[in-house]
């Protein structure tokens, strides 16, 4: 039976290397897959999801106009899809969420995404919220703070790296803008508390 998975966690989890070893897997055993992610992020160039330590590959992208239930309805028209895999899931709208879950109740084909559940301001994206919402199966990709606590929470800094607290919910940036850190730190660097672990 098909699902809507929701793979959650903060930056540099690993998650786009997770989905790139799930489709690598699907397709080495004659599975057709389709990838999808973000237009606003080309991080690893237009249209490729790229993982931290090097893998990488093309995909198709989404923006917030994109009809994905449309679209992957005449994919699989065109051939069989085993399995839609979505980096960068944060940045689904709400209805993209629900036309992700038509896709795995409609036309019975799994859809795996990979994504932030909050941004550097502790508060949940749309998309995410959407599919903490709906998604069938839940499973949180862990990562450490700087203090070897899992990292839960991620700090947006600026150029001389001061932990910022207001600006707009999406800024597109890796290592040299994003941090992630345990919720104590992560207090700690917008200055709501110590930041001592105990």
């Amino acid at each position: 039976m098909a699902k809507l998975y929701f793979q959650y966690s903060t930056m540099n989890a690993g998650k786009s290397t997770l989905l790139l070893q799930a489709a690598h897997n699907y397709e080495e055993r004659g599975m057709a897959t389709c990838l999808l992610t973000a237009a606003m992020d080309s991080r690893a160039g237009q249209g490729r999801i790229g993982s931290r330590i090097g893998l990488g590959r093309k995909a198709e992208t989404f923006d917030t106009g994109t009809d994905l239930f449309a679209h992957l309805q005449d994919a699989q028209a065109a051939q069989v899809i085993s399995c839609v895999f979505v980096d960068e899931a944060q940045f689904l709208t709400p209805a993209q969420v629900w036309q992700l879950a038509r896709v795995v109740d409609d036309l019975g084909v799994p859809v795996m995404c990979y994504g932030l559940r909050v941004d550097f301001r502790g508060e949940l994206f749309p998309g995410s919220a959407t599919l903490l919402a709906l998604a069938d199966d839940l499973r949180e990709v862990r990562t450490i703070c700087h203090c070897g606590r899992k990292a839960t929470m991620v700090v947006r800094q600026n150029e001389h790296g001061q932990a910022l607290t207001s600006g707009t919910q999406v800024q597109i940036g890796g290592n040299e803008t994003y941090v992630p850190l345990c919720r104590r730190h992560w207090r700690a660097a917008v200055g709501d508390a110590p930041g001592a672990c105990v």
